[in-house]
């Protein structure tokens, strides 16, 4: 049993020759066929990595200027809204400020015009008035000196006056 374990553990002679061999063998023709397409396959995809690598980087360093870009963008679109919205107040205000200065010169002139116009009819109801008041007074006075008169009867001694006055003013 000795035996069968330590053949298990030491190799024969004549295996590690013809191992050796067939590894030598292999690396011949590797080294002559394979290890150039290999080596090159491996260059190639080197190659293709730091390419990617690179591109990787330009596609960061391009996105990073875009970002601030981008930023630039928005502060300068920020800046004229607020220009915009600016002015627009200023011309909202300014237009309130014209409307309420039309409305109270508007008020004022129909506030001028009613007063004109009361004063107008207040004159003529006034003469009016004075005109109804005259008559009327004109009217009870004839009337009072009428019934005056019947009842003196002056009314003859008023009209024998009068044509003595008519007669001096002829001549």
């Amino acid at each position: 049993m000795i035996l069968l374990a330590n053949s298990l553990t030491t190799p024969a002679i004549g295996t590690l020759v013809w191992s050796t061999v067939i590894f030598v063998l292999f690396f011949l023709i590797l080294t002559k066929f394979a290890w150039k397409p290999i080596l090159s396959a491996v260059r190639a995809r080197d190659e293709m990595i730091r390419s990617s690598l690179e591109s990787a980087e330009k596609a960061r360093e391009e996105m990073l200027k875009l970002q601030s870009d981008n930023e630039a963008i928005l502060r300068k679109a920020r800046e004229e809204r607020e220009g915009i919205l600016k002015e627009a107040r200023e011309v909202r205000d300014k237009l309130i400020a014209e409307a309420k200065g039309k409305a109270t010169e508007e008020a004022e002139k129909l506030v001028e015009k009613a007063r004109a116009g009361i004063e107008s009819e207040k004159r003529i109801a006034l003469a009016e008035i004075r005109e109804k008041v005259a008559n009327l007074s004109v009217d009870i006075a004839s009337r009072l000196i009428g019934e005056r008169l019947k009842q003196t009867g002056e009314q003859e001694k008023l009209i024998d006056n009068y044509l003595k006055e008519i007669d001096f003013n002829k001549n």
